[in-house]
């Protein structure tokens, strides 16, 4: 925070989702009942991948990866905001609202490779049938990753070193209900020309990348889904995708909203959106959706039961 002649901020004060008491019960309890679930269902997602032989290939592999991403994004976000239901200041420390900058930037660039590299392995598994296994090897899988989490670091990094360059003079209060670059960089009181210019340099260069890939994998395939003769095919072919277009759809159309809102009112609705619900959206979506888990989920709970009359008589 150099450049900057007044006392140096340690704290500031977040304005929350609302200031009605009663609201804020509501919603203290409506979150935590999203957080429960969708730490439960991302914790039971990785479980069910772990120990199900069946699920141990490419497609769940990226999707356990996407659980783990789901399961520390909404960790890093919800907890606090639970607290702040309860508190009549909402305060954050500098270094605290450093650290959720950090965080909440390497995750959702991570995500959303994550999902690039899902859309690509589809592509693989639709289109090129026979190249699959040799394409899509374990190595394979472990560098797209490993880049994913590699990009999601590169942005974090840099969105965080542009913070700390930042002075924060005039107000502490951030209109927000957790440390976002953006909110913080319209509350600077430094020359944030360079911020601006990093902030939409790494979204358009990391966002526009994952997402043409994304594009370009579903335009593929759905032109080969298109040319498959018969009924059956062209629905057994969709199926296997039909969960991951879902999960894409919600992550890049609240992305999308978050860039063309109209006011702050809309900038929070939208964050909500993507930083409480849809960590919980994506296991659920998958285990309703897909019948390769629902199948996994069957045989573990037929298992158990076995073990359980063998053990009990």
């Amino acid at each position: 925070m150099a450049g900057c002649n007044c006392t140096p901020v340690t704290a500031f004060r977040l304005t929350g989702l609302t200031d009605d008491p009663g609201a804020q019960a509501a919603l203290f309890l409506l979150f935590l009942l999203i957080y429960i679930v969708t730490i439960l269902a991302n914790l039971g997602m990785l479980a069910l991948i772990a120990a199900s032989p069946r699920l141990h290939t490419p497609m769940y592999y990226f999707l356990g990866n996407l659980a783990f991403v789901d399961l520390c994004s909404s960790t890093a976000i919800t907890p606090k905001l639970l607290a702040d239901f309860l508190s009549e200041k909402k305060l954050v420390t500098y270094a605290g609202c450093v650290a959720q900058v950090f965080i909440f930037d390497i995750l959702g660039v991570t995500e959303g490779f994550l999902l690039a590299m899902m859309a690509y392995d589809r592509y693989m598994a639709i289109c090129h049938p026979l190249l699959y296994s040799v394409t899509m090897s374990p190595k394979c899988c472990f560098q797209l990753v490993t880049c994913s989490y590699l990009l999601g670091l590169t942005n974090g990094v840099g969105q965080t070193i542009g913070m700390l360059r930042l002075s924060f003079c005039s107000s502490h209060v951030i209109d927000h209900f957790f440390c976002d670059i953006s909110p913080l960089i319209s509350l600077s009181t430094s020359d944030t020309t360079l911020n601006q210019i990093m902030l939409r340099t790494l979204a358009s260069l990391f966002g526009v990348s994952s997402g043409l890939l994304v594009l370009l994998s579903y335009i593929t395939i759905i032109s080969t889904i298109l040319s498959i003769r018969s009924a059956e095919g062209k629905c057994k072919a969709f199926s296997t995708c039909a969960s991951h277009l879902a999960v894409v759809s919600i992550f890049y159309g609240t992305a999308i909203f978050m860039y063309l809102k109209a006011s702050s009112r809309d900038d929070k609705r939208a964050a909500v959106l993507y930083t409480v619900v849809t960590p919980m959206l994506n296991p659920l979506i998958y285990s309703l959706r897909n019948q390769e888990v629902k199948e996994a989920l069957r045989r573990l709970t037929k298992m158990r039961r076995s073990c359980m009359l063998y053990m009990y008589g």
